[in-house]
């Protein structure tokens, strides 16, 4: 008997759904339209998450790590045991997590003689930070930082004799590419070859770089660092739980992110977030008028068949649940090809968007899916009048 009935019912329903193509199309076309705007919105919403992180990395670091009740240098500047907090960074990250230390420190700087007879140069007092030459441009991919081409594993002895010049103090210097400087520092002097100019477009343009190894031997702070500079990516509650992580790792120094960076990456998400929502609550709130219209026409046609469904001993609910199946069959049918052209149409907005195309997301695609078929159930409101017809109403043309 179960069976039987079940038989019916999917025969019924197929009936429905042959009755009226010209009708079921229209439905069928705002449910798949609806269904591609929203899959195209809500990927872009997914993706923007990780072209914002890649974006903001552009910028550089995101969270720094500074002396705290560290001891302090001779020369009165507080430093921080830079092997300790470097390598605390790099456990509690990820793969993508960049660590750099810095020693700044105030040098008197002089372009190198190339003569047998020395040359006279006007020394200039600059900023010189100690750093790992190599991973400047992995720390801000903003920077133009020239590549090291010959870094090797046996090299770090040859990094000790070269440095990057900031924009600035190249022009300062008269000096450039293959040319030597000499910094001064106490008593110590140290020749360096220029093996490029940096131009950061900030306080970098004004300063000199060189190897951590040898900044430390110069200014005799053997494995300090003045600070040191993390680029961790990740959502903004991500990066909070790093910090918190990483300060109870290191509790002598001081661990904070850099607010204009992290801030402004949620700032940013949130708003583009905000937008995107609401513009699909609009589209699946038009497409669901534009449902119930078409449902209110179907309701009002459909009055002769209920009567007679009735008639012979049909249930109330299994009439409703008759018509509910046939709006979710609908909104499956069209959420499926809807939600695939969206993901499609996502990858050419991404493009206009935000330059690069945006990466299809598989969750999604169930997720538009079963919002257009929420949206058709809900838009079969119209349909649960028929319920309350009475066959000698409708039979006798009252109803």
């Amino acid at each position: 008997m179960a069976d039987t009935n079940r038989g019916m019912f999917w025969r019924m329903l197929r009936r429905l759904l042959s009755a009226n193509r010209g009708r079921l199309f229209v439905m069928l076309l705002a449910l798949g339209a609806g269904a591609a705007v929203t899959a195209a919105l809500l990927n872009l919403q997914v993706d923007a998450k990780r072209r914002l992180t890649t974006e903001f990395r552009a910028f550089g670091a995101n969270v720094v790590i500074a002396p705290g009740n560290s001891p302090v240098s001779g020369d009165g500047s507080a430093t921080l045991a830079e092997q300790n907090a470097s390598r605390g960074a790099r456990e509690l990250g990820n793969r993508a997590t960049f660590v750099v230390p810095f020693l700044y420190f105030v040098g008197k700087v002089q372009k190198g003689s190339e003569t047998l007879l020395p040359e006279i140069h006007e020394q200039s007092q600059v900023a010189v930070a100690g750093t790992h030459l190599t991973s400047l441009g992995d720390l801000s991919p903003g920077w133009s930082v020239p590549r090291l081409f010959f870094w090797g594993d046996g090299d770090q002895a040859a990094l000790k004799s070269y440095c990057f010049l900031g924009a600035k103090v190249s022009e300062k210097l008269s000096a450039q590419k293959k040319d030597v400087v000499e910094v001064f520092y106490g008593n110590q002097v140290r020749r360096l070859e220029v093996v490029g100019v940096l131009s950061a477009g900030g306080e970098a343009d004004n300063q000199i770089f060189m190897e951590l190894d040898n900044a430390q031997e110069l200014t005799n702070l053997s494995g300090r660092a003045s600070l040191i500079e993390v680029s961790f990516p990740g959502q903004p509650a991500e990066i909070d739980k790093f910090i918190h992580a990483l300060a109870a790792r290191l509790p002598d120094d001081a661990v904070g992110p850099i607010r204009q960076f992290t801030e402004g990456e949620a700032k940013i998400y949130n708003r583009i977030s905000g937008l995107l929502t609401a513009t699909v609550g609009i589209v699946l709130l038009l497409t669901a008028l534009c449902v119930m219209a078409a449902m209110t026409n179907v309701a009002i046609e459909r009055k002769m068949d209920v009567g007679l469904m009735k008639a012979i001993g049909g249930a109330t609910q299994r009439v409703v649940r008759l018509f509910l199946a046939e709006a979710a069959l609908l909104g499956l049918g069209g959420g499926l090809i809807g939600a695939a052209l969206g993901m499609v149409l996502s990858i050419g907005l991404g493009k206009a968007v935000f330059g690069v195309a945006a990466r299809p997301r598989l969750i999604v695609y169930p997720v538009a899916v079963g919002l257009t078929i929420l949206v058709a159930v809900v838009s079969a409101f119209p349909l649960r009048r028929l319920a309350s017809i009475r066959p000698a109403s409708v039979f006798r043309g009252e109803a």
